[in-house]
């Protein structure tokens, strides 16, 4: 996968209907911004955060950047909610709970990245960035999960877990709330 195109990713297309109109967006590890763009372009404001200033540089027209290495530094959004977390192709355990907290209440969390297996197609391949079987399930424990994939795709060959997740609003309502699956 070409990750300095801006295409974004199906995953993310598919399912981004689920956030409301204008909710803010982070989009953790951001490389060159494709979901900020395409989040942008629909009238979302968007931040990105980014280890890389050439990454950061490349996304700053789509929104807000933030130059953070949060394997090894503090999480730079504590205390704050998003309408929308998106992450793709990155894992660092250590802050998963911070990235799930980051979901307001109502907000959705897009989350693909590789799976146990990509190693033997291709990289990434060592186990710390690789999920294991249900572990990105877990991780949404307290979110309403509306979408999983645990598979392999092709073209180009990988292994990937994937989830489209809704933390339930602060409003106790008395019908369920509604998450379609498939934009209106």
């Amino acid at each position: 996968m070409n990750h300095s195109t801006l295409e974004p990713s199906p995953w993310i297309v598919r399912w981004s209907h689920l956030l409301a109109p204008g909710a803010s967006v982070l989009d953790v590890a951001c490389g060159s911004g494709r979901h900020m763009r395409w989040f942008a372009e629909r009238g979302h404001p968007t931040t990105g955060v980014d280890r890389s200033p050439e990454a950061v540089a490349s996304a700053a027209p789509f929104g807000q950047t933030v130059l953070a290495d949060i394997e090894s530094g503090p999480w730079p959004f504590a205390g704050q909610g998003f309408g929308g977390v998106i992450v793709t192709n990155y894992l660092w355990r250590p802050r998963m709970a911070d990235i799930v907290a980051a979901v307001a209440a109502g907000g959705v969390l897009l989350y693909e990245t590789f799976a146990a297996g990509n190693e033997t197609v291709g990289k990434p391949s060592r186990p710390d960035f690789l999920l294991q079987p249900g572990e990105l399930l877990a991780a949404c424990a307290g979110l309403r999960v509306v979408a999983y994939e645990d598979g392999f795709l092709a073209a180009p060959d990988r292994f990937v877990q994937r989830v489209a997740a809704v933390r339930p609003p602060d409003s106790c309502a008395s019908t369920p709330s509604r998450h379609p699956l498939q934009p209106r």
